[in-house]
Order: C-alpha cells, then structure tokens, then sequence
C-alpha cells in the first residue's frame, strides 16, 4: 500500500485537493506541499488547520520550497519526504520535468492537464503524444503508476466515457462533453484557473469528427443546452485535453468539447483578443523593456482562487452520449453539479476548483489502495470507472445518469 502524499503547487486546485488529502490522511498519510512560493503553501495548511480537516491527528502536514523544473532536486525531496504519490496541480509547463523526477524516485505520479511546451501553442494533436506517451514504455519498464489527466475535465469525464461503454452502450456514436458554469464572482471579468493556461487554449479549435482532426476557429460554433439546474447555457466548441486521449482509447465516430460562456465573457475576450493582450510573444514597450502582452493581462486578472469567497451559483459538468443498447438508439447524459457557496463552506474554495481538485486525491486513494496502481501509464479512461465514480460520490463530486433524450439545440456556426 502506497503512503505520503507530495502535493506540487499552491493554487486553488492544490488548495481543494490538500484539504481532500488531509481529510482522508488516514489512507494518504503524510501530506508534503511544495510549490516555488512556499508561503502559498502554508496559507494552504493553515485553512486546512481553521477548517480542522486533518482526520489523523498523528499525520503530519507541511511545506517545501521546490523548483520542479530541477530534477535532481525533486527526486531528492520526494525521497527526504518519504512521498509514493506525487500529484501535480502546478501549471503544466513542469509535467514532464514532475515526471521524470517520479521515474527516478520510483514513485508514483499524477495530474490534471497536458503538458505544454511555453514556446508552443495549441500543437498538432494528438497531444498526449507529443509528450507524455514517449515515455510510457519507461513506466511500463520501472513499474511506475502514472495517471494522465486526472482531474474533473480531462478526468471524471473521461471515467463517464468509460462508464457509458461499460454499462450504458454497446456501441457509441457522439459523445458531447459540456462544461457550464453558472455562477457569478462578482468581478468585471475573471478566468476560472491560470489565465495565462486558460487563454493559451484559445488559440485553436480542434475536435475530433467522423473519426478525424478538424479544425475550427474559436468561439466560432454555439450550441444551446438545458442543463440539470444551471439551466439553458450557450456553450461554444472548444478544444481540449480529454479529446486527444478519447479518440484514441473510446470507440465512438465523433467526440467533441463545449465549454460555456456569458456574452459579456466572449466581448471581453474578443476585444482582449483584438488587441493582442492575449499573445504569448514579447513585444518591447516605447521605454524599451520587454513584456508578454499574455502575462501582464494575467497580472492585471483577479487570481482565481481570490473569487471563492463571494461566488454564488453553481457549475455543471457532464458526457452527452449518443449510442445503440441491444439494438435500440440511446441517449444519456452523465453529469456532476457542483455548488460554489456550498464549496467555500467546506473547504474555502470555489466549485472550479473544487471539481478539479478533490478528483486527483480520489485517484490517489485508488493507487494507495491498489485498484489503480497499474504500475504503467495510463489516461484515465483505460482504469475501470467504477470505483473511481463511487468514491468521488462519498466526496462531495455525486455522479448523475439521466435518460435521454436531452433538451439539446443544434450547433451553429457564429456570424
């Protein structure tokens, strides 16, 4: 059984998924958080302390100082720590670097999102291949557990694809992946997580249809939908992380991603995007310094997770699953509501996330238990889901399956 836990970064995410490992330290043990700012990560211990989470009073909690693009010097603090499981919720430029140092400590890994190379946007899918599947044969070769993606989207959805192909499906044929939130922070304009990751994405619209890459503008397709309880919400084509592992590992002709946004956020962003404050190239000022437009935008943005406190309302995040069962078309909608007040209340953070953040500590739980300590690399939809959804159910993530058909428009292209 793996024990000790190191946490890599200090933001909302790895705010909500200490929170979720002190609270379940009798199976995790030790919880190390480290990130390049260690005072974030006191501030992290400290609400886990106010909020009196810590189910093991034995277990220790504590913080590191790390750069985790020093190999050599992770690999040395997962072993001073002690730590079997290292879950990654710093930003992705470090996923390989994280990676590497798990390989040679002989540890297991995890995260949340693709890895990116910061002088490249949006490359040719698939992504995952890129990157982190070069080195699969070197898991599979050491016995390293590593967890691609293991977050809510990429992550529980890619657990509601699997799901769907092994109870709800004998064949599939559209799965549409919808994230909506429908809730307000109360500032002008905010991003959900890291602006400059958030932005990074919308560069390029890739989707896999009828079995093949197609690109698309952004914020160029709209699609309305009724959503359980959030309601009739546009949602635009987008890509993302979960389509370039999903058109590999799940049978089914098309599979596309929605994310929802307000007609106040696509105006901002369209004039965000006009004057190129969204470029992750330097341009030099009249005085001659030296700025990334993308980065003093991000300076300029609330930090997200400044937002939990006074967000009200609720997300919604599901797989809208188009198929046969016995010979007959079905239709389901697999979904997760998520409340941003009730959020704050538990753990002071907002449903974002909370829905990104406490996943990755469920699946930490399945490696310390076994389940999923498959000793290889694996994207989440290759696991069996079904212990996956049943813990995340006990939680605070409760899985909804809903008969179709669903209150669903048809997509449209934005003049």
């Amino acid at each position: 059984m793996k024990k000790n836990v190191l946490i890599v970064g200090a933001g909302g995410v790895a705010h909500v998924a200490a929170h979720k490992c002190a609270q379940n330290n009798d199976i995790l043990g030790d919880i190390c958080i480290a990130s390049r700012t260690q005072s974030k990560c006191d501030a992290i211990i400290e609400s886990v302390r106010r909020k009196e989470h810590i189910k093991d009073a034995a277990g220790r909690i504590y913080s590191r100082r790390i750069d985790a693009l020093d190999i050599p010097e992770t690999v040395k603090l997962i072993k001073e720590t002690g730590s079997q499981i290292v879950i990654n919720l710093a930003q992705a430029y470090v996923n390989m670097s994280l990676l590497e140092a798990c390989i040679q400590a002989g540890v297991a890994y995890m995260d949340t999102a693709i890895h990116e190379d910061p002088a490249k946007v949006c490359e040719d899918p698939p992504w995952y291949a890129n990157y982190e599947w070069k080195r699969k044969d070197r898991c599979k070769e050491h016995g390293i557990t590593a967890i691609l993606g293991a977050g809510f989207d990429p992550g529980v959805v890619n657990a509601y694809c699997a799901y769907a192909a092994k109870h709800c499906f004998d064949k599939i044929d559209t799965i549409d992946i919808m994230d909506v939130n429908a809730g307000s922070h109360g500032k002008y304009f905010a991003t959900n997580f890291d602006p400059e990751i958030n932005f990074r994405e919308f560069k390029k619209v890739w989707a896999w249809i009828d079995r093949k890459w197609v690109l698309e503008k952004v914020h160029s397709i709209k699609m309305m939908y009724d959503f359980p309880v959030c309601g009739r919400q546009p949602v635009y084509l987008n890509g993302h992380d979960e389509l370039h592992s999903l058109s590999k590992n799940i049978d089914a002709n098309s599979i596309r991603f929605w994310m929802g946004f307000s007609d106040h956020y696509i105006n901002v962003f369209t004039v965000l995007a006009n004057l190129g404050l969204i470029s992750e190239k330097p341009i030099k000022t009249a005085e001659g310094v030296e700025v990334v437009p993308l980065k003093v935008l991000k300076a300029l943005l609330p930090d997200p997770s400044s937002l939990a406190k006074n967000y009200t309302g609720k997300t919604c995040i599901g797989n809208y699953i188009k198929g046969e069962k016995d010979g007959k078309n079905k239709e389901v909608f697999i979904y997760n509501i998520c409340d941003h007040a009730e959020c704050y209340k538990e753990v002071e953070s907002q449903a974002i996330s909370y829905t990104a953040g406490v996943p990755p500590v469920a699946a930490a739980m399945l490696i310390a238990h076994g389940e999923w300590d498959v000793k290889t690399m694996a994207n989440v939809e290759e696991l069996d889901p079904d212990p996956f959804i049943g813990l995340l159910d006990t939680m605070g993530l409760p899985t909804v399956v809903q008969a179709g058909p669903a209150p669903l428009e048809p997509s449209a292209r934005v003049k």
